[in-house]
């Protein structure tokens, strides 16, 4: 699984980060190299409140527990899982689909403790925020990463790639 922290730049307010004509940082590359977009309900909800929709026809599946509202508009690229981060990899396996997006943190948390995840991609928008979801959280034990690349880009925003060690070896 891939991973690409989506908090959605463009409502940071950040200094050339959504504006029309602007670098688009890998974004367009990024998604078209994915199968699939997972996330958790709280993400989708706030994913919602964008427009246009940001996933175009990508395939989106929303984890939770509850019901989920998924306008006709979307319908037939949304879909709602209620089942466990192992489960929902083996279902969509079964569809073809192994390059995910895992997004939210509660989502990306639960990946992390089933050893799902597989590449970061984390983009940091020079902003402090004081509040939110930790993007990790408590672990049960040290993740190991190799630094892969970084880039760095004219406004401040930095892209970096890391590769998840396995068991946390060297």
């Amino acid at each position: 699984m891939d991973l690409l922290p989506a908090a959605m730049a463009e409502s940071t307010g950040f200094p050339g980060v959504g504006e029309a004509g602007t670098e688009d940082y890998g974004y367009h590359e990024f998604i078209d190299s994915i199968d699939a977009i997972v996330m958790g309900r709280n993400s989708y909800e706030m994913v919602l409140s964008f427009a246009p929709w940001p996933y175009g026809k990508k395939p989106v599946v929303v984890l939770s527990s509850r019901t989920v509202a998924i306008g006709q508009d979307i319908a037939s690229t949304v879909e709602s899982i209620d089942a466990p981060p192992h489960e929902v990899v083996q279902r969509l396996a079964g569809r073809g689909w192994s390059h995910l997006y895992i997004d939210g943190g509660k989502t990306i948390q639960g990946f992390f403790r089933e050893n799902l995840i597989h590449r970061l991609i984390i983009t940091t928008v020079p902003i402090l925020l004081g509040t939110g979801i930790p993007l990790f959280g408590p672990l049960s034990r040290e993740i190991h990463l190799q630094h892969l690349e970084t880039r760095p880009f004219a406004n401040g925003l930095v892209q970096s790639h890391y590769e998840v060690r396995r068991h946390g070896a060297d």
